[in-house]
């Protein structure tokens, strides 16, 4: 879980990373990216998969909400260099602490410094294709690759927007991010940033 959850923060980058990248020949800069999303979560021991719904938004140079309304409510927010893991019980949020929020500092480190530039290669990920409007990353380093396999990025059409993002986990095991909502470059209160 931990993995994933640091994993997804690298896709946020990503997103906005590409939309960046399509403005630029328009001369629009991103500041700001924000998006619904539908998770399902494919495992062979599982019935049916699990969905979850959730929103995140990103406000350049390194805030970020990531939300999960269900199944269970968390929220995960980076601002001003921390941050912060909060789940919801008995109706109050209360604050997670520990390694795994820590290696979610680490994680932004790459984060922003994707965010200047076209999508390239990283410690953590490397581009194995472009094509049309797929991105295929694959992990740069082989403890990654036993968790991560490889990890799809639809873009949707020449918006700069995600369509969806699929992270292989073994031949039988996905997670899909499917985007709805999108909008670039709308202004974020701050506080949606730092408190849950």
């Amino acid at each position: 879980m931990k993995c994933l959850i640091a994993t997804l923060f690298l896709i946020v980058s990503v997103v906005t990373t590409q939309a960046q990248g399509v403005n630029e020949e328009s001369s629009v800069r991103v500041r700001s990216v924000q998006a619904d999303f539908t998770q399902e979560k494919q495992l062979p021991i599982l019935a049916r998969p699990i969905i979850s719904k959730g929103q995140f938004l990103f406000q350049a140079p390194d805030s970020l909400r990531w939300e999960y309304f269900s199944p269970i409510h968390t929220v995960l927010l980076m601002h001003g260099g921390h941050t912060r893991k909060f789940i919801m019980h008995d109706g109050k949020f209360k604050e997670e602490h520990g390694l795994g929020v820590d290696s979610m500092q680490i994680v932004l480190q790459e984060i922003t410094g994707w965010l200047d530039g076209e999508i390239t290669d990283t410690t953590t990920f490397q581009v194995k294709s472009k094509e049309g409007d797929t991105i295929i990353l694959i992990p740069a380093n082989e403890a990654l690759s036993k968790i991560i396999s490889r990890i799809e990025l639809k873009l949707l059409g020449t918006s700069g927007l995600m369509n969806s993002v699929t992270l292989y986990e073994g031949p039988d095991s996905f997670t899909r991010m499917v985007f709805s909502g999108g909008l670039l470059n709308k202004k974020i209160p701050v506080v949606r940033f730092v408190e849950p």
